[in-house]
């Protein structure tokens, strides 16, 4: 069994900042690409940023140069540091993870969600 645990979501003002943090626990042979995802009220659940495990992040346009992933391997632990948040940056932020339970069993698995919201 496989568990992700995010933490770090909470209510900020406009220009402010929030870091997530998603830790895997669990039967973990190995770990693929982590992302962070989010979901609006009332729309579709979209790509904020990925780290796979060897290359370059990619981030979604609309949050280029204000949010950074960070991947802290020996920990099974992926960061969002969020900068500048926006209105729009307002959903629930989800963390993904494509996880080898063993040698042979290969599942993406989801965090509950954490709300951020930005108010003023």
């Amino acid at each position: 069994q496989v568990q992700l645990v995010e933490s770090g979501g909470g209510l900020v003002q406009p220009g402010g900042s929030l870091r997530l943090s998603c830790a895997a626990s669990g039967s973990i042979f190995s770990i693929n690409a982590m992302s962070w995802y989010r979901q609006a009220s009332g729309k579709q659940r979209e790509l904020v940023a990925t780290a796979p495990s060897g290359g370059r992040f990619r981030y979604a346009d609309s949050v280029k140069g204000r949010f950074t992933m960070s991947r802290d391997n020996a920990k099974n632990t992926v960061y969002l540091q969020m900068n500048n948040l926006k209105f729009e940056d307002t959903a629930v932020y989800y963390c993904n993870a494509n996880i080898w339970s063993d040698s042979i069993t290969r599942n993406d698995y989801w965090g509950q969600g954490t709300q951020v919201t930005v108010s003023s």
